[in-house]
């Protein structure tokens, strides 16, 4: 059967093995979580502190919520 896995989590309805990293490892946190999905010079490592992902990119927000319109519509119902 096809399993959910990245970094939406896995959706399985145990929420403990939503932190999933791509090698099978269930990581605590969020940011080494995060991390184990960065690709490797794309961005900066998120450190202990999550920023608000809106404040270091001006229009994102509108961005984000335009690509995840899909996510709230009726193939996810």
């Amino acid at each position: 059967s096809a399993q959910v896995r990245g970094l939406c989590g896995t959706f399985n309805g145990d929420q403990r093995d939503d932190f999933t990293t791509p090698e099978g490892d269930v990581e605590p946190g969020v940011a080494a979580f995060a991390n184990a999905f960065r690709a490797a010079g794309a961005c900066p490592a998120l450190g202990p502190a999550i920023p608000h992902p809106c404040h270091g990119f001006p229009g994102s927000r509108e961005r984000a919520e335009a690509a995840c319109a899909v996510l709230m519509g009726p193939a996810f119902q």
